[in-house]
Protein backbone atom coordinates (compact mmCIF):
# COMPACT_ATOMS: atom_id res chain seq x y z
CA UNK A 1 0.00 0.00 0.00
CA UNK A 2 1.40 3.40 -0.94
CA UNK A 3 0.83 6.43 1.25
CA UNK A 4 0.89 9.99 -0.05
CA UNK A 5 3.23 11.97 2.17
CA UNK A 6 2.01 15.33 3.44
CA UNK A 7 5.27 17.23 3.02
CA UNK A 8 6.71 19.83 5.35
CA UNK A 9 6.35 23.15 3.54
CA UNK A 10 10.12 23.58 3.65
CA UNK A 11 10.68 20.40 1.60
CA UNK A 12 9.55 20.66 -2.04
CA UNK A 13 6.84 18.03 -2.66
CA UNK A 14 7.67 15.31 -5.14
CA UNK A 15 5.35 14.25 -7.92
CA UNK A 16 5.73 10.55 -7.15
CA UNK A 17 3.21 8.93 -4.85
CA UNK A 18 5.92 6.61 -3.55
CA UNK A 19 6.60 7.66 0.07
CA UNK A 20 10.07 9.00 0.75
CA UNK A 21 10.88 6.29 3.28
CA UNK A 22 10.74 3.65 0.57
CA UNK A 23 13.40 5.33 -1.54
CA UNK A 24 15.42 7.16 1.12
CA UNK A 25 18.45 6.28 3.22
CA UNK A 26 18.24 6.94 6.98
CA UNK A 27 21.30 7.89 9.03
CA UNK A 28 21.30 7.33 12.79
CA UNK A 29 22.99 9.93 14.99
CA UNK A 30 23.82 9.31 18.63
CA UNK A 31 23.65 12.99 19.67
CA UNK A 32 26.06 12.75 22.63
CA UNK A 33 28.77 11.55 20.26
CA UNK A 34 28.32 13.37 16.97
CA UNK A 35 29.62 16.92 17.46
CA UNK A 36 30.16 19.08 20.54
CA UNK A 37 29.61 22.79 19.87
CA UNK A 38 30.13 24.30 23.33
CA UNK A 39 33.19 22.55 24.71
CA UNK A 40 31.57 20.43 27.45
CA UNK A 41 32.58 17.08 25.93
CA UNK A 42 29.00 16.15 25.00
CA UNK A 43 27.60 16.32 21.49
CA UNK A 44 24.61 18.58 20.99
CA UNK A 45 22.02 19.88 18.53
CA UNK A 46 24.02 22.92 17.35
CA UNK A 47 26.86 20.46 16.69
CA UNK A 48 24.62 18.36 14.47
CA UNK A 49 23.45 21.50 12.68
CA UNK A 50 27.07 22.43 11.95
CA UNK A 51 27.53 19.08 10.17
CA UNK A 52 24.41 19.16 8.00
CA UNK A 53 26.38 20.04 4.89
CA UNK A 54 28.53 16.95 5.42
CA UNK A 55 25.40 14.81 5.71
CA UNK A 56 23.81 16.39 2.64
CA UNK A 57 27.02 15.78 0.68
CA UNK A 58 27.10 12.19 1.89
CA UNK A 59 23.67 11.77 0.33
CA UNK A 60 21.39 10.63 3.16
CA UNK A 61 17.69 11.51 3.17
CA UNK A 62 16.77 11.47 6.86
CA UNK A 63 18.41 11.65 10.27
CA UNK A 64 17.24 9.52 13.17
CA UNK A 65 18.29 11.17 16.42
CA UNK A 66 18.64 8.93 19.45
CA UNK A 67 16.70 10.41 22.40
CA UNK A 68 17.10 14.14 22.98
CA UNK A 69 14.42 14.57 25.68
CA UNK A 70 15.29 15.61 29.26
CA UNK A 71 16.50 12.63 31.25
CA UNK A 72 18.51 11.84 34.38
CA UNK A 73 20.57 9.70 31.96
CA UNK A 74 20.58 6.44 33.89
CA UNK A 75 20.17 4.89 30.43
CA UNK A 76 21.34 7.92 28.44
CA UNK A 77 18.02 9.29 27.31
CA UNK A 78 16.04 6.08 27.23
CA UNK A 79 14.70 7.12 30.64
CA UNK A 80 12.63 10.18 29.69
CA UNK A 81 11.58 12.70 32.32
CA UNK A 82 9.84 15.15 29.94
CA UNK A 83 8.46 14.04 26.59
CA UNK A 84 8.00 17.56 25.27
CA UNK A 85 11.35 19.10 26.19
CA UNK A 86 14.96 19.04 25.03
CA UNK A 87 17.72 17.83 27.36
CA UNK A 88 19.76 20.92 28.34
CA UNK A 89 23.05 19.16 27.52
CA UNK A 90 21.82 18.93 23.92
CA UNK A 91 20.45 22.48 23.67
CA UNK A 92 17.04 24.12 23.64
CA UNK A 93 13.77 23.74 21.81
CA UNK A 94 14.86 26.71 19.69
CA UNK A 95 18.05 24.81 18.80
CA UNK A 96 15.95 21.84 17.72
CA UNK A 97 13.66 24.02 15.62
CA UNK A 98 16.70 25.58 13.93
CA UNK A 99 18.10 22.11 13.20
CA UNK A 100 14.74 20.99 11.83
CA UNK A 101 14.44 24.04 9.55
CA UNK A 102 18.01 23.79 8.24
CA UNK A 103 17.73 20.05 7.66
CA UNK A 104 14.48 20.53 5.75
CA UNK A 105 16.08 23.30 3.71
CA UNK A 106 18.62 20.71 2.55
CA UNK A 107 15.94 18.12 1.84
CA UNK A 108 16.83 16.06 4.91
CA UNK A 109 14.08 14.82 7.20
CA UNK A 110 14.30 14.42 10.99
CA UNK A 111 13.09 11.38 12.94
CA UNK A 112 12.93 11.41 16.73
CA UNK A 113 13.51 8.44 19.00
CA UNK A 114 10.38 8.03 21.14
CA UNK A 115 10.60 5.86 24.26
CA UNK A 116 7.00 4.93 25.02
CA UNK A 117 7.34 1.65 26.92
CA UNK A 118 8.65 3.30 30.07
CA UNK A 119 9.54 6.66 31.58
CA UNK A 120 12.13 7.84 34.05
CA UNK A 121 11.26 7.30 37.69
CA UNK A 122 11.63 11.10 37.91
CA UNK A 123 8.97 11.79 35.28
CA UNK A 124 6.13 13.80 36.86
CA UNK A 125 3.71 11.05 35.92
CA UNK A 126 5.57 8.47 38.00
CA UNK A 127 6.19 10.92 40.82
CA UNK A 128 2.41 11.33 41.05
CA UNK A 129 1.68 7.63 40.54
CA UNK A 130 4.01 6.62 43.34
CA UNK A 131 2.76 9.24 45.79
CA UNK A 132 -0.20 7.16 46.98
CA UNK A 133 -2.32 4.23 45.86
CA UNK A 134 -5.38 6.31 45.05
CA UNK A 135 -3.55 8.88 42.92
CA UNK A 136 -5.33 9.40 39.56
CA UNK A 137 -2.13 8.43 37.70
CA UNK A 138 -1.48 5.29 39.77
CA UNK A 139 -2.65 2.99 36.98
CA UNK A 140 -0.63 4.79 34.34
CA UNK A 141 2.06 2.34 35.52
CA UNK A 142 2.02 -1.36 36.35
CA UNK A 143 1.68 -2.17 40.05
CA UNK A 144 1.12 -5.47 41.85
CA UNK A 145 0.70 -6.56 45.48
CA UNK A 146 2.97 -9.54 44.91
CA UNK A 147 2.76 -12.92 46.61
CA UNK A 148 2.71 -13.58 50.38
CA UNK A 149 5.64 -15.49 51.88
CA UNK A 150 5.94 -17.39 55.21
CA UNK A 151 8.07 -14.55 56.59
CA UNK A 152 5.25 -12.10 55.98
CA UNK A 153 7.17 -10.18 53.31
CA UNK A 154 5.78 -9.98 49.81
CA UNK A 155 7.46 -11.70 46.85
CA UNK A 156 7.29 -10.55 43.22
CA UNK A 157 4.20 -11.82 41.40
CA UNK A 158 6.20 -13.86 38.87
CA UNK A 159 9.69 -14.70 37.60
CA UNK A 160 10.04 -11.86 35.05
CA UNK A 161 13.53 -10.40 34.81
CA UNK A 162 14.95 -7.04 33.85
CA UNK A 163 17.02 -6.81 30.68
CA UNK A 164 19.83 -5.12 32.62
CA UNK A 165 19.78 -7.67 35.44
CA UNK A 166 17.76 -8.61 38.49
CA UNK A 167 14.03 -8.97 38.94
CA UNK A 168 11.72 -6.89 36.77
CA UNK A 169 9.74 -5.98 39.89
CA UNK A 170 10.83 -3.28 42.34
CA UNK A 171 9.30 -3.07 45.81
CA UNK A 172 7.98 0.41 46.60
CA UNK A 173 7.91 0.62 50.39
CA UNK A 174 5.90 3.88 50.75
CA UNK A 175 2.85 2.43 48.99
CA UNK A 176 3.44 -1.27 49.68
CA UNK A 177 3.39 -2.59 46.12
CA UNK A 178 5.78 -3.72 43.40
CA UNK A 179 6.13 -1.79 40.15
CA UNK A 180 7.29 -3.32 36.88
CA UNK A 181 10.48 -2.25 35.11
CA UNK A 182 11.56 -4.29 32.09
CA UNK A 183 14.91 -2.49 32.06
CA UNK A 184 16.43 -0.48 34.95
CA UNK A 185 14.54 0.16 38.22
CA UNK A 186 14.78 3.83 37.22
CA UNK A 187 12.69 3.01 34.11
CA UNK A 188 9.21 2.02 35.30
CA UNK A 189 7.01 0.51 32.57
CA UNK A 190 3.86 2.41 31.69
CA UNK A 191 0.49 0.69 31.47
CA UNK A 192 -0.64 0.73 27.84
CA UNK A 193 -3.89 -0.96 28.88
CA UNK A 194 -4.89 2.30 30.56
CA UNK A 195 -6.81 4.55 28.10
CA UNK A 196 -5.66 7.77 29.78
CA UNK A 197 -1.99 6.79 29.51
CA UNK A 198 -2.53 5.77 25.91
CA UNK A 199 -4.12 9.12 25.07
CA UNK A 200 -1.25 10.96 26.77
CA UNK A 201 1.33 9.09 24.71
CA UNK A 202 -0.57 9.76 21.48
CA UNK A 203 -0.65 13.44 22.43
CA UNK A 204 3.15 13.36 22.67
CA UNK A 205 3.33 12.04 19.11
CA UNK A 206 1.00 14.76 17.84
CA UNK A 207 3.00 17.46 19.61
CA UNK A 208 6.20 16.62 17.73
CA UNK A 209 4.46 15.97 14.41
CA UNK A 210 2.79 19.36 14.62
CA UNK A 211 6.18 20.88 15.37
CA UNK A 212 7.35 19.52 12.02
CA UNK A 213 9.23 16.27 12.71
CA UNK A 214 8.93 13.68 9.96
CA UNK A 215 8.41 10.60 12.06
CA UNK A 216 9.67 8.40 14.84
CA UNK A 217 11.87 5.51 15.69
CA UNK A 218 9.88 3.78 18.46
CA UNK A 219 11.87 2.08 21.19
CA UNK A 220 11.13 -1.54 22.20
CA UNK A 221 7.59 -1.59 20.81
CA UNK A 222 7.22 -5.32 21.45
CA UNK A 223 7.33 -4.69 25.23
CA UNK A 224 4.28 -2.38 25.31
CA UNK A 225 1.73 -4.96 26.52
CA UNK A 226 2.27 -7.56 29.25
CA UNK A 227 0.29 -10.63 30.16
CA UNK A 228 -2.61 -9.63 32.42
CA UNK A 229 -2.59 -13.02 34.17
CA UNK A 230 1.02 -12.46 35.32
CA UNK A 231 2.16 -15.93 34.25
CA UNK A 232 5.77 -17.06 34.74
CA UNK A 233 8.03 -17.17 31.70
CA UNK A 234 9.20 -20.73 30.96
CA UNK A 235 12.91 -21.41 31.37
CA UNK A 236 15.31 -22.17 28.53
CA UNK A 237 17.51 -25.23 28.42
CA UNK A 238 20.35 -23.08 27.07
CA UNK A 239 20.71 -19.35 27.55
CA UNK A 240 23.41 -16.70 27.48
CA UNK A 241 25.59 -14.58 29.74
CA UNK A 242 22.71 -12.75 31.43
CA UNK A 243 19.98 -14.44 33.49
CA UNK A 244 17.47 -12.64 31.25
CA UNK A 245 18.61 -14.83 28.37
CA UNK A 246 17.63 -18.01 30.22
CA UNK A 247 13.90 -17.41 29.84
CA UNK A 248 11.44 -17.72 26.96
CA UNK A 249 9.81 -14.29 27.12
CA UNK A 250 6.27 -15.36 26.33
CA UNK A 251 4.41 -13.21 28.82
CA UNK A 252 6.37 -9.99 29.34
CA UNK A 253 6.60 -9.02 25.65
CA UNK A 254 5.21 -9.71 22.16
CA UNK A 255 1.63 -9.99 23.39
CA UNK A 256 -1.00 -10.02 20.60
CA UNK A 257 -2.81 -6.94 21.97
CA UNK A 258 0.25 -4.86 21.01
CA UNK A 259 -0.83 -4.82 17.38
CA UNK A 260 -3.89 -2.73 18.20
CA UNK A 261 -1.57 -0.03 19.55
CA UNK A 262 0.60 -0.22 16.44
CA UNK A 263 -2.47 0.41 14.28
CA UNK A 264 -3.39 3.49 16.32
CA UNK A 265 0.18 4.80 16.08
CA UNK A 266 0.10 4.27 12.31
CA UNK A 267 -3.15 6.19 11.97
CA UNK A 268 -1.77 9.15 13.90
CA UNK A 269 1.44 9.21 11.89
CA UNK A 270 -0.39 8.91 8.57
CA UNK A 271 -2.65 11.82 9.47
CA UNK A 272 0.46 14.04 9.56
CA UNK A 273 2.35 12.36 6.73
CA UNK A 274 4.73 10.92 9.33
CA UNK A 275 6.77 7.74 9.29
CA UNK A 276 7.21 5.09 11.99
CA UNK A 277 9.80 2.37 12.45
CA UNK A 278 9.71 0.19 15.54
CA UNK A 279 12.44 -1.60 17.41
CA UNK A 280 11.28 -5.20 17.66
CA UNK A 281 14.17 -6.89 19.37
CA UNK A 282 14.29 -10.66 19.06
CA UNK A 283 17.12 -12.91 20.32
CA UNK A 284 19.84 -13.94 17.84
CA UNK A 285 19.67 -14.85 15.02
CA UNK A 286 16.49 -12.77 14.75
CA UNK A 287 12.92 -13.69 13.94
CA UNK A 288 11.71 -12.06 10.70
CA UNK A 289 8.23 -13.57 11.03
CA UNK A 290 7.78 -11.84 14.39
CA UNK A 291 9.22 -8.58 13.03
CA UNK A 292 6.85 -8.75 10.06
CA UNK A 293 3.88 -9.12 12.42
CA UNK A 294 4.37 -5.53 13.57
CA UNK A 295 3.83 -4.31 10.00
CA UNK A 296 0.41 -5.98 10.27
CA UNK A 297 0.03 -6.17 6.47
CA UNK A 298 0.15 -2.44 5.93
CA UNK A 299 -2.02 -1.57 8.95
CA UNK A 300 0.68 -1.47 11.63
CA UNK A 301 4.02 0.31 11.68
CA UNK A 302 5.44 1.50 8.38
CA UNK A 303 8.47 -0.62 9.23
CA UNK A 304 9.88 -2.72 12.05
CA UNK A 305 13.62 -3.13 12.35
CA UNK A 306 15.20 -6.19 10.80
CA UNK A 307 18.40 -6.92 12.74
CA UNK A 308 19.25 -10.20 11.00
CA UNK A 309 22.43 -8.84 9.39
CA UNK A 310 23.87 -7.95 12.80
CA UNK A 311 24.00 -11.69 13.56
CA UNK A 312 25.18 -13.03 10.19
CA UNK A 313 28.68 -14.52 9.93
CA UNK A 314 30.74 -13.33 6.96
CA UNK A 315 29.29 -15.85 4.49
CA UNK A 316 27.36 -15.14 1.32
CA UNK A 317 24.88 -17.90 2.05
CA UNK A 318 24.16 -16.60 5.52
CA UNK A 319 23.22 -13.15 4.20
CA UNK A 320 21.30 -14.66 1.30
CA UNK A 321 19.17 -16.76 3.65
CA UNK A 322 18.50 -13.76 5.90
CA UNK A 323 17.31 -11.76 2.88
CA UNK A 324 15.17 -14.59 1.57
CA UNK A 325 13.57 -15.25 4.94
CA UNK A 326 12.68 -11.58 5.48
CA UNK A 327 11.31 -11.16 1.97
CA UNK A 328 9.19 -14.26 2.47
CA UNK A 329 7.86 -13.05 5.83
CA UNK A 330 6.64 -9.71 4.49
CA UNK A 331 3.27 -9.23 2.83
CA UNK A 332 2.93 -7.38 -0.51
CA UNK A 333 1.96 -4.26 1.48
CA UNK A 334 5.19 -4.30 3.49
CA UNK A 335 8.60 -2.81 2.74
CA UNK A 336 11.93 -4.35 3.85
CA UNK A 337 14.71 -2.60 5.73
CA UNK A 338 18.29 -3.53 6.53
CA UNK A 339 20.96 -2.35 8.93
CA UNK A 340 24.51 -3.39 9.73
CA UNK A 341 25.01 -1.57 13.06
CA UNK A 342 23.30 0.61 15.64
CA UNK A 343 23.82 2.03 19.13
CA UNK A 344 23.16 -1.36 20.76
CA UNK A 345 25.11 -3.69 18.45
CA UNK A 346 28.84 -4.15 17.76
CA UNK A 347 30.01 -2.04 14.84
CA UNK A 348 30.00 -3.90 11.54
CA UNK A 349 33.59 -2.90 10.69
CA UNK A 350 34.84 -4.77 13.76
CA UNK A 351 32.37 -7.60 13.35
CA UNK A 352 33.63 -8.27 9.83
CA UNK A 353 37.30 -8.41 10.77
CA UNK A 354 38.34 -4.73 10.60
CA UNK A 355 38.72 -5.17 6.85
CA UNK A 356 38.27 -2.27 4.42
CA UNK A 357 37.51 -4.57 1.43
CA UNK A 358 34.84 -6.38 3.46
CA UNK A 359 33.37 -3.06 4.60
CA UNK A 360 32.98 -2.08 0.94
CA UNK A 361 31.23 -5.38 0.16
CA UNK A 362 28.88 -4.89 3.12
CA UNK A 363 28.10 -1.30 2.09
CA UNK A 364 27.32 -2.36 -1.45
CA UNK A 365 24.93 -5.03 -0.19
CA UNK A 366 23.19 -2.68 2.25
CA UNK A 367 22.69 0.06 -0.36
CA UNK A 368 21.59 -2.10 -3.30
CA UNK A 369 19.03 -4.43 -1.70
CA UNK A 370 15.29 -3.93 -2.01
CA UNK A 371 14.30 -1.94 1.05
CA UNK A 372 15.32 1.02 3.18
CA UNK A 373 18.92 1.11 4.46
CA UNK A 374 19.78 2.45 7.90
CA UNK A 375 23.34 3.73 8.41
CA UNK A 376 24.93 4.25 11.82
CA UNK A 377 27.09 7.33 12.28
CA UNK A 378 30.74 6.65 11.47
CA UNK A 379 29.94 3.50 9.52
CA UNK A 380 30.78 5.41 6.34
CA UNK A 381 34.40 5.87 7.48
CA UNK A 382 34.88 2.45 9.05
CA UNK A 383 34.67 3.37 12.72
CA UNK A 384 35.40 0.33 14.86
CA UNK A 385 34.55 -0.76 18.40
CA UNK A 386 36.55 1.26 20.92
CA UNK A 387 38.09 -0.40 24.00
CA UNK A 388 36.73 1.39 27.08
CA UNK A 389 38.65 1.27 30.38
CA UNK A 390 36.50 0.14 33.29
CA UNK A 391 36.81 3.55 34.95
CA UNK A 392 35.30 5.23 31.86
CA UNK A 393 32.33 2.90 31.42
CA UNK A 394 28.99 4.71 31.23
CA UNK A 395 26.53 2.07 30.02
CA UNK A 396 24.66 0.30 32.86
CA UNK A 397 24.89 -2.97 30.94
CA UNK A 398 28.67 -2.74 30.70
CA UNK A 399 29.12 -1.67 34.31
CA UNK A 400 27.09 -4.63 35.54
CA UNK A 401 28.63 -7.36 33.40
CA UNK A 402 32.21 -6.13 32.95
CA UNK A 403 34.59 -7.78 32.03
CA UNK A 404 32.39 -10.49 30.52
CA UNK A 405 30.30 -8.07 28.48
CA UNK A 406 31.68 -4.73 27.22
CA UNK A 407 28.27 -3.11 27.18
CA UNK A 408 27.35 -0.65 24.46
CA UNK A 409 29.88 2.10 25.12
CA UNK A 410 32.39 0.73 22.55
CA UNK A 411 29.95 1.55 19.72
CA UNK A 412 28.91 4.99 21.02
CA UNK A 413 32.26 6.79 21.00
CA UNK A 414 32.77 10.25 19.44
CA UNK A 415 32.58 10.72 15.69
CA UNK A 416 36.04 10.90 14.15
CA UNK A 417 36.09 14.10 12.11
CA UNK A 418 39.81 14.78 11.82
CA UNK A 419 43.28 14.03 13.13
CA UNK A 420 43.07 17.04 15.45
CA UNK A 421 43.01 16.41 19.22
CA UNK A 422 39.80 14.72 20.34
CA UNK A 423 39.19 13.80 16.68
CA UNK A 424 37.68 17.23 16.00
CA UNK A 425 34.68 16.23 18.13
CA UNK A 426 35.25 18.57 21.06
CA UNK A 427 37.73 20.95 22.63
CA UNK A 428 37.16 19.22 25.97
CA UNK A 429 37.63 15.68 27.20
CA UNK A 430 34.77 13.72 25.54
CA UNK A 431 32.20 11.88 27.61
CA UNK A 432 33.59 8.61 26.19
CA UNK A 433 37.15 8.03 24.96
CA UNK A 434 37.89 8.65 21.30
CA UNK A 435 38.89 5.57 19.30
CA UNK A 436 42.73 5.48 19.27
CA UNK A 437 42.69 4.92 15.48
CA UNK A 438 41.21 8.37 14.85
CA UNK A 439 44.47 9.96 13.54
CA UNK A 440 44.16 7.79 10.41
CA UNK A 441 40.45 6.87 10.45
CA UNK A 442 38.60 10.16 10.13
CA UNK A 443 36.42 12.14 7.75
CA UNK A 444 39.06 14.70 6.76
CA UNK A 445 41.58 12.07 5.71
CA UNK A 446 39.03 10.13 3.68
CA UNK A 447 37.57 13.18 1.96
CA UNK A 448 40.84 13.47 0.03
CA UNK A 449 41.30 9.78 -0.71
CA UNK A 450 39.36 8.46 -3.75
CA UNK A 451 39.96 4.88 -2.57
CA UNK A 452 38.49 5.53 0.88
CA UNK A 453 35.40 3.93 2.36
CA UNK A 454 33.77 7.37 2.58
CA UNK A 455 34.13 7.89 -1.19
CA UNK A 456 32.74 4.39 -1.75
CA UNK A 457 29.64 5.21 0.33
CA UNK A 458 29.15 8.47 -1.55
CA UNK A 459 29.42 6.67 -4.90
CA UNK A 460 26.90 4.03 -3.82
CA UNK A 461 24.47 6.66 -2.55
CA UNK A 462 24.75 8.67 -5.78
CA UNK A 463 24.17 5.54 -7.84
CA UNK A 464 21.16 4.60 -5.72
CA UNK A 465 19.61 8.02 -6.34
CA UNK A 466 20.24 7.85 -10.09
CA UNK A 467 18.95 4.31 -10.68
CA UNK A 468 15.22 3.75 -9.98
CA UNK A 469 15.74 -0.02 -10.11
CA UNK A 470 18.00 0.19 -7.05
CA UNK A 471 15.37 2.12 -5.12
CA UNK A 472 12.14 0.40 -6.13
CA UNK A 473 13.01 -2.60 -8.28
CA UNK A 474 12.24 -6.23 -7.50
CA UNK A 475 14.81 -8.52 -5.92
CA UNK A 476 15.79 -11.88 -7.39
CA UNK A 477 18.75 -13.94 -6.32
CA UNK A 478 20.79 -15.34 -9.21
CA UNK A 479 22.85 -18.54 -9.31
CA UNK A 480 26.49 -17.92 -8.46
CA UNK A 481 29.68 -19.57 -7.32
CA UNK A 482 30.11 -20.47 -3.65
CA UNK A 483 30.99 -17.39 -1.55
CA UNK A 484 29.37 -15.07 -4.12
CA UNK A 485 26.04 -13.37 -3.50
CA UNK A 486 24.52 -12.33 -6.80
CA UNK A 487 21.12 -10.76 -7.37
CA UNK A 488 19.21 -8.67 -9.86
CA UNK A 489 17.15 -5.54 -9.24
CA UNK A 490 14.58 -4.96 -11.97
CA UNK A 491 12.11 -2.16 -12.59
CA UNK A 492 10.36 -2.29 -15.95
CA UNK A 493 13.08 -2.57 -18.60
CA UNK A 494 15.83 -1.50 -16.20
CA UNK A 495 17.98 -4.33 -14.89
CA UNK A 496 20.89 -4.04 -12.48
CA UNK A 497 23.03 -6.98 -11.45
CA UNK A 498 24.85 -6.93 -8.11
CA UNK A 499 27.70 -9.38 -7.51
CA UNK A 500 29.42 -9.53 -4.10
CA UNK A 501 32.40 -11.77 -3.37
CA UNK A 502 32.55 -12.75 0.30
CA UNK A 503 35.82 -14.60 -0.31
CA UNK A 504 39.34 -13.18 -0.67
CA UNK A 505 39.78 -15.47 -3.69
CA UNK A 506 38.66 -14.46 -7.20
CA UNK A 507 35.59 -16.30 -8.47
CA UNK A 508 34.05 -16.67 -11.92
CA UNK A 509 30.87 -14.69 -12.47
CA UNK A 510 28.49 -16.03 -15.12
CA UNK A 511 26.43 -13.19 -16.58
CA UNK A 512 22.81 -13.81 -17.63
CA UNK A 513 23.11 -14.60 -21.36
CA UNK A 514 20.00 -12.75 -22.60
CA UNK A 515 21.62 -9.31 -22.15
CA UNK A 516 24.89 -7.48 -22.41
CA UNK A 517 26.10 -5.43 -19.49
CA UNK A 518 28.05 -2.31 -18.60
CA UNK A 519 29.87 -1.53 -15.36
CA UNK A 520 28.24 1.05 -13.12
CA UNK A 521 30.53 0.69 -10.12
CA UNK A 522 33.19 -1.75 -9.00
CA UNK A 523 35.84 -2.42 -6.42
CA UNK A 524 38.60 -3.06 -7.15
CA UNK A 525 38.48 -0.74 -10.18
CA UNK A 526 36.96 -2.40 -13.21
CA UNK A 527 35.28 -0.94 -16.29
CA UNK A 528 33.67 -2.16 -19.46
CA UNK A 529 30.63 -2.14 -21.74
CA UNK A 530 28.82 -4.79 -23.75
CA UNK A 531 30.05 -7.43 -21.33
CA UNK A 532 28.79 -10.99 -21.64
CA UNK A 533 29.77 -14.54 -20.82
CA UNK A 534 31.95 -15.11 -17.77
CA UNK A 535 33.94 -12.51 -15.85
CA UNK A 536 36.40 -12.91 -13.01
CA UNK A 537 35.08 -11.33 -9.82
CA UNK A 538 38.04 -10.26 -7.71
CA UNK A 539 38.46 -11.43 -4.13
CA UNK A 540 36.44 -9.19 -1.79
CA UNK A 541 35.15 -7.64 -5.00
CA UNK A 542 31.95 -5.82 -5.92
CA UNK A 543 30.49 -5.48 -9.40
CA UNK A 544 27.38 -3.45 -10.19
CA UNK A 545 26.31 -3.95 -13.79
CA UNK A 546 23.45 -2.58 -15.86
CA UNK A 547 21.83 -4.40 -18.76
CA UNK A 548 22.31 -2.50 -22.04
CA UNK A 549 20.48 -4.74 -24.48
Amino acid sequence: MLHLLVMSPTIPPKQSKVPWWKTGVIYQIYPRSFQDSNGDGIGDLPGILSRLDYLADLGVDALWLSPINPSPMYDFGYDVSDYRGIAPEFGTLEDFQALLAEAHRRGIRILLDLVLNHTSHLHPWFVEASSRRDNPKRHWYIWHDGKPTPSGRRAPPNNWLGVFGGRAWEWHEPTGQFYLHSFLPQQPDVNWRNPELRAAMFAVMRYWLELGVDGFRLDVVNWFIKDDRWRDNPLKLFGGLRPYEWQHHLYDKDRPETLEIMREIRQIADAYGGFTVGEVFTPPPGNPELVAAYYDRGRGLHMAFNFAFTYCPWKAESFAKAIERFEKALSPDDWPNYTLSNHDQPRSFSRYGNSLPRAKVAAAMLLTLRGTPFLYYGEEIGMSNTPIPRARLQDPLGRKYWPFHPGRDPVRTPMQWSAEPKAGFSSAEPWLPVNPLYPSVNVAAQQNDPASLLHWYKALLRLRKSEPALRLGSYERLPAEQAVLCYERRLGEDRILVALNFSSTARPLHLPPEASWKVLLATPAFSGENLSGTLLLAGDGVLLLKATA
